[in-house]
């Protein structure tokens, strides 16, 4: 353990920031290097970069309950991109006892042509990728995006003073505007804006965006049909398609890590009757509701952090809903980082400037400057609000810590996969050459073989017992039988009546609840 732990100290410590696409890269190759990965390269963006897919365990890979590990479903969202990575690192170099049982696949960077956003010479949070797009339909693709009005390689914000605009100056911290409270008779003063001008001279600012389609934004899932960054139809990107044709083939996965924005580990989901017996279930089922807490817990007593107020449980169309709802897995999702809640400030903005200025960073805020601004002639406009990046991004120096307390998480959550045995055995003669063989087939694991989603899926195998006794040998009892679901420390209790001597082999289970085989010989 300590001989890993210092084989990545020295890599991080050397990475004075997030990686480029290339460096990204060139860990991933070493990665699928080592003897018990595989690198696949999985497509193509419209930008030219590549989607890769990390295959890790030892012998029969496809046949062990497998976790998928998922990052950079926000090209934004940096952090979650170096998590994924580092996971993978740890897992080779530090961590093989848990491949023994366990399969892993990652995929780190969902969203690579945005991710390069972060290393432009113009920086904003950008989601889409490079595929050209008409988002406001007036037919001409990207023609009004953000604008550098103050020339600083940032895209922040414009406020702009108008009596009928709906914002005004926090109480909180005077650099950040929020909401006028209308039942309180607050008026507004000013109407913001992201920093663009109005190229197309249609009245609004940044609706047609020089990028294409948001991976995190094009799933299956509650699809938002006709928003921009959606698409028009779900799953058209190369990403998309390509990352579900991969995991349509791999039966094997009982559970997905996604990070993102959305939480619902720090926060577990609540199970709704209503939406849940809706022809479109919009709601976890209640099994699932108890797993989610279960797991919850083992979260929040092994990652540190405490999230601050984090609603985010998943937006439409978004990936770590798609793998629950209509994938039918174990389907968990955190950010990996949040801001520590700062001196009682109640507005996530003010509350993050309070802890920057605390730890004197000086540079995650453009102050507001006043600009000439051609689209708002005779009124005074001004630039500036907390750089693009910073609120959802630790410093790199931190993300070491952070990754490994959610490695630790990861694989604790795998040694809770589901762990099929062959309990009170018992072969009996009874009489004229017939015997019989009865057993439990129990789940020896805090996690039922299937989802409650699952059950209802065909996406997810239920478990298969076979019994090969030779020819005309079974006198009772199914050859071939299916299980729904067997719960978590549960059993079920199956007896067949065999004629003669001789071997009989015995095999149950599913991909990803694994297998258990066993010789009887009578």
């Amino acid at each position: 353990m300590l001989v890993g732990s210092v084989l990545i100290s020295g890599a991080t410590l050397a990475q004075s920031d997030y990686p480029t696409l290339s460096q990204l890269e060139q860990r991933l190759q070493k990665i699928g290097a080592s003897p018990n990965a595989s690198l696949e390269k999985l497509a193509q963006t419209p930008g030219g970069k590549s989607i890769w897919a990390l295959k890790i365990g030892t012998d029969n890979l496809d046949e062990k309950p497998a976790i998928a590990v998922v990052g950079g479903v926000e090209g934004y969202h940096v952090l979650s991109v170096e998590l994924a990575t580092q996971f993978a690192e740890r897992l080779v170099d530090e961590n093989s006892e848990a491949l023994e049982k366990t399969t892993f696949y990652i995929f780190p960077n969902m969203s690579p042509d945005a991710y390069e956003q972060y290393h432009s010479n113009l920086k904003y949070e950008r989601r889409g990728n490079a595929a050209l797009v008409d988002h406001d339909r007036d037919g001409t693709p990207g023609d009004n995006g953000y604008t550098d009005l103050n020339g600083d390689g940032y895209i922040t914000w414009m406020r702009v003073e108008d009596p009928m605009g709906e914002y005004v100056v926090s109480k909180e911290d005077e650099r950040i505007l929020v909401k006028a409270d209308r039942s309180k008779g607050e008026a507004g003063k000013y109407a913001v804006y992201k920093e663009s001008k109005d190229e197309d001279q249609d009245g609004q600012f940044a609706e047609d965006l020089k990028e294409g389609i948001a991976f995190n934004k094009s799933l299956t899932y509650k699809f938002p049909v006709f928003e921009p960054l959606a698409g028009d139809i779900a799953v058209s990107q190369p990403e998309s398609r390509a990352l579900l044709d991969y995991l349509f083939e791999q039966w094997n996965i009982f559970a997905f890590i996604t990070f993102s924005p959305a939480n619902n580990l720090s926060s577990p989901l609540k199970y709704n009757a209503q939406n849940a017996r809706k022809r479109v279930v919009t709601s976890i089922l209640q099994k699932d509701e108890a797993i989610n807490a279960m797991v919850s817990d083992l979260y929040k007593s092994t990652v540190s952090q405490k999230a601050f107020q984090q609603t985010n449980q998943g937006t439409d169309g978004d990936f770590f809903q798609w793998a629950y709802f209509h994938f039918a897995r174990l389907s968990f999702s955190t950010p990996g980082y949040w801001v520590p809640e700062f001196k009682g400030k109640s507005n996530k903005e003010a509350n993050y400037l309070a802890w920057a200025d605390s730890l004197g960073w000086n540079d995650v805020f453009v102050p507001w400057t006043e600009i000439s601004h051609p689209d708002f002639p005779g009124k005074k406009v001004e630039v500036g609000g907390i750089k693009p990046f910073v609120m959802a991004n630790p410093p790199y120096d931190k993300v070491e810590e952070i990754a490994e307390e959610h490695a630790d998480f990861i694989l604790k959550l795998a040694e809770m996969q589901p762990n099929l045995e062959v309990q009170n055995l018992k072969i009996e003669s009874i009489g004229n050459g017939l015997t019989r063989i009865s057993l439990d087939l129990f789940n020896n694991a805090p996690l039922p073989t299937h989802s409650e989603m699952g059950e209802r899926s065909r996406w997810l195998r239920k478990i298969r017992v076979d019994l090969d006794a030779g020819e005309d040998r079974l006198i009772s009892g199914e050859k071939m039988q299916l299980i729904d679901s067997i719960g978590a420390y549960e059993k079920v209790s199956l007896s067949w009546m065999i004629r003669g001597k001789g071997d009989v082999s015995f095999k149950a289970g599913a991909a990803h609840a694994g297998f258990v085989n066993a010789t009887f010989k009578l």
